[in-house]
């Protein structure tokens, strides 16, 4: 006699279960490196309280550099920030430069929002913080520089040497005011250090400006110290505990 045979209804197992779907986590690690070479974003559910935000290559504005290019692209960089302020979970941001500067705008945006950050920020040049990259080593509460690190500082160009129109060069020399301003505001550089070094003849070869390493940044005042990340980590726990003292000094 033959017997029928009942299959479960919605493709379920028996006894009502819906078969499990395979979680593959190392494609969305993939997916995340390609679009923000990150393998971990500030979401809400992330236990850590410390968030590494990498400033690599060229910075990357208004205009998209070939693909050949290393870049950080400041569209990525924003809802970052946004996210990290959000995140009750992340308590500090370390900040790591190694870029040959880029967007003067878009370094200037990125740097504006680290430095209205309400969270403890530190920062440390590896390798290089050139140009815009040196607003940004500014920016946070703390800076760091390793001992073979350099910065390089020069007046806001573009490509080329001849600017035709006066009213170009009275808009590069405001958007050059800009820069200057924010680093004297967030460094203990002077203006008239910043500027003598922006504006020094020799230094460069064939060109204008500065290029400072290590112990020499700290000397002028842009940056708070020479270290790496050890000292930049241990500063930055410093501060998310000072802080959380202050915070529950005020409660009290």
């Amino acid at each position: 006699m033959d017997r029928d045979v009942q299959i479960p209804a919605n493709n379920q197992q028996e006894g009502g279960k819906e078969p499990q779907k395979e979680d593959n986590p190392s494609s969305a690690i993939i997916e995340k490196i390609q679009q923000l070479g990150q393998t971990n974003v500030p979401q809400l559910s992330n236990d850590s309280k410390i968030h590494c935000l990498t400033i690599v290559g060229q910075i990357e504005g208004h205009l998209a550099l070939p693909p050949q290019n290393k870049t950080t692209k400041y569209e990525h960089l924003i809802p970052q920030l946004v996210a990290i302020e959000q995140n009750p979970n992340i308590e500090g941001v370390l900040i790591i430069l190694n870029t040959v500067g880029g967007d003067v705008e878009a370094g200037l945006a990125i740097s504006e929002m680290l430095a209205t950050l309400s969270k403890p920020t530190v920062s440390i040049v590896l390798g290089g913080g050139h140009s815009i990259g040196v607003p940004i080593a500014v920016s946070c509460d703390y800076s760091f520089i390793a001992e073979t690190a350099t910065m390089t500082i020069h007046p806001v160009r573009l490509t080329g040497l001849v600017i035709g129109v006066p009213q170009t060069f009275e808009y590069l020399d405001k958007m050059q005011d800009r820069v200057v301003n924010f680093v004297t505001k967030h460094s203990s550089i002077t203006e008239e250090t910043f500027k003598d070094l922006m504006f020094a003849k020799g230094n460069l070869t064939r060109d204008i400006g500065t290029n400072v390493i290590g112990a020499d940044a700290v000397k002028y005042g842009l940056i708070n110290e020479v270290g790496g990340i050890g000292q930049a980590m241990k500063k930055l726990n410093e501060l998310i505990d000072l802080k959380k003292e202050t915070k529950e000094g005020l409660i009290q």
